[in-house]
């Protein structure tokens, strides 16, 4: 019986020292064929998973960066990293406030270096590099649901490469924290967040000279024929709390939370009424902010966050409206324009000419639906640009030209 008992023990103790051998057999031999592997061989970075954020690549003229998608965190399953277009990427809001402000920083200045080197590689091989659009399909809201969102509807924007003039009023503050001017703070970070797209120019509302509310029909109107303003952006700030806790430890320090609301009526100046109404709040638990002055900090980044929450629907709305100028003078056989090298024209763009059209009422609500293009009298070639936003033209096609008359974009 001893015997066996020796026997079976011997057995046992020769199994177990055997397993590890072989398995230090078996990765020895995949080292070896994974060493084996020649060093030339090209692997397709996309597919191996080698990009890096900051990393740069073009397809068809296009420039794409890879970097912190803003929906990480705000919507599930969504990825932290993605390959962004260059004008949607700028200026970097989702990541400037999720990540550290040095780091974020460092990053944008080191990613910029890259951007010039290769649109000066993009300019000697003769490929200019292109303004892109946002994603150009409707959406169901994504916000914190459990649902992804799901693309809808695709549709052209109209006048690509123009960029719209809006005039953002300054924000209604309904907050318990009017002392401390919330409302021009975010009124400020809303006009920064439409003009940082490339896509929009915030038009000054003193500028206009305009009497009375802007938003009225009649004034709605004249910024639109006058000023070629296509929209007019009334938001007002609500529901701002904070909550602050003291960590006990080494060195009490204060955190902070804070949560806001912003609602924004977006007004067609076309037919002079709301075309969108949009509303958002931050999701708290990103507003988080800690040390000296946290509470106000939190507040700060809570607004932020708000108003990223609404950013694209925003620009969305926007984008829709057709872009259009007016004649601004005729001087001497030169056509004079209110818009030049900032809203988007080009030297040899053509533009056509339309007298200011009528509007047109749904027969039984009653509603404007747009204003139709007046007589089309004929078409102007751009010939300089010059200062901050003007150009003058010549005429290509026509003659009986007016400083009343409406400019667009020839499709």
């Amino acid at each position: 019986m001893r015997k066996y008992i020796i026997l079976l023990l011997a057995l046992t103790l020769a199994s177990c020292s055997y397993l590890p051998f072989t398995k230090k057999k078996e990765d020895t031999k995949a080292t070896t064929t994974k060493s084996a592997q020649p060093k030339g061989e090209k692997v397709d970075a996309a597919e191996a998973g080698d990009q890096k954020p900051g990393d740069i690549k073009v397809i068809d003229g296009v420039e794409y960066i890879y970097a912190r998608n803003r929906r990480y965190m705000l919507t599930p399953y969504e990825p932290e990293y993605v390959w962004i277009r260059k004008d949607q990427y700028s200026p970097g809001m989702g990541e400037g406030l999720l990540s550290g402000g040095a780091v974020a920083k460092k990053d944008r200045d080191e990613m910029e270096k890259r951007l010039a080197k290769l649109e000066e590689e993009l300019k000697k091989k003769g490929i200019a590099p292109q303004m892109v659009y946002p994603m150009q399909m409707g959406s169901m809201p994504l916000g914190m649901g459990f649902m992804p969102g799901l693309a809808m509807v695709t549709f052209n924007y109209p006048s690509p490469k123009m960029k719209r003039k809006v005039i953002v009023l300054p924000v209604t503050d309904t907050t318990n924290y009017k002392e401390e001017h919330l409302g021009e703070l975010a009124t400020k970070r809303l006009i920064s967040r439409l003009e940082n797209t490339g896509t929009i120019i915030c038009i000054d509302p003193n500028t206009t000279n305009i009497q009375g509310v802007l938003t009225d029909p009649a004034n709605l109107k004249a910024l639109n024929e006058v000023f070629g303003v296509v929209a007019v952006l009334k938001a007002t700030l609500s529901d701002v709390y904070t909550s602050t806790s003291k960590i006990e430890g080494k060195q009490q320090q204060e955190t902070s939370f804070a949560m806001s609301k912003l609602s924004v009526d977006v007004y067609n100046t076309d037919t002079g009424t709301i075309l969108k109404q949009l509303s958002g709040r931050n999701p708290v638990f990103l507003s988080r902010e800690g040390g000296d002055m946290s509470s106000e900090k939190a507040k700060m980044k809570s607004i932020d966050l708000t108003i990223e929450m609404i950013a694209d629907d925003l620009l969305r709305a926007v984008l829709t409206l057709d872009w259009h100028a007016r004649i601004a003078s005729i001087e001497e056989g030169k056509v004079y324009l209110n818009a030049g090298r900032l809203s988007g024209l080009e030297k040899g763009g053509i533009l056509e000419v339309y007298s200011p059209g009528e509007q047109i009422l749904d027969a039984k609500t009653k509603t404007p639906l747009g204003r139709q293009k007046g007589n089309f009298k004929g078409e102007l070639e751009v010939v300089e640009l010059f200062g901050v936003d003007a150009s003058w033209a010549k005429p290509k096609k026509g003659t009986s030209f007016s400083p009343t008359d409406l400019v667009y974009v020839k499709q």
